[in-house]
């Protein structure tokens, strides 16, 4: 397990809000020299703290403007079941998120369309196909007023 002291949950909290940060305008945000700055990124880095850096993509210019999020009940709570499941969504690029969650159903996925018409042919064209399946709810989202994921 890393160590997360002060400076490293300033330097982490400034890099989740820009990943693409230069080194030296961190170190002056977190008060550190640039160099001790960079052997502590890279030492996030090493522990596995820090997974990668990615760009933040708007789904709505890329035509992907209806979101919503599904839950998902299999007819078969077998470790197979959930093998099938999980391999037949990871192939949806509509699917962009699938958590296996505790409850009432076994799946929470966030689901991107370009509209109601294509989320409706994802849902009875592939997701509502498995043979897995037994329930689908779906969220539709309206807004996002927070939304920390990078």
């Amino acid at each position: 397990m890393a160590k997360i002291d002060g400076l490293n949950q300033k330097i982490l909290q400034e890099l989740s809000r820009d990943g693409r940060l230069p080194n030296t305008e961190l170190a002056d945000r977190v008060g550190l020299s640039p160099s001790a700055c960079l052997r502590r990124v890279q030492e996030l880095e090493r522990q596995g703290v820090i997974k990668g850096y990615r760009a933040v993509l708007d789904p709505v210019a890329l035509g992907k403007g209806f979101v919503a999020y599904v839950t998902v009940g299999l007819s078969d709570h077998t470790t197979a079941a959930q093998e099938g499941f999980e391999r037949s969504v990871a192939l949806y690029d509509e699917v962009r998120e699938c958590h296996n969650i505790t409850g009432t159903v076994e799946y929470l996925l966030r689901v991107e369309a370009e509209d109601l018409i294509a989320y409706k042919r994802f849902h009875t064209d592939k997701l509502g196909t498995l043979p897995q399946v037994h329930q689908i709810v779906t969220h539709v989202v309206m807004g996002s007023p927070k939304d920390e994921r990078a």
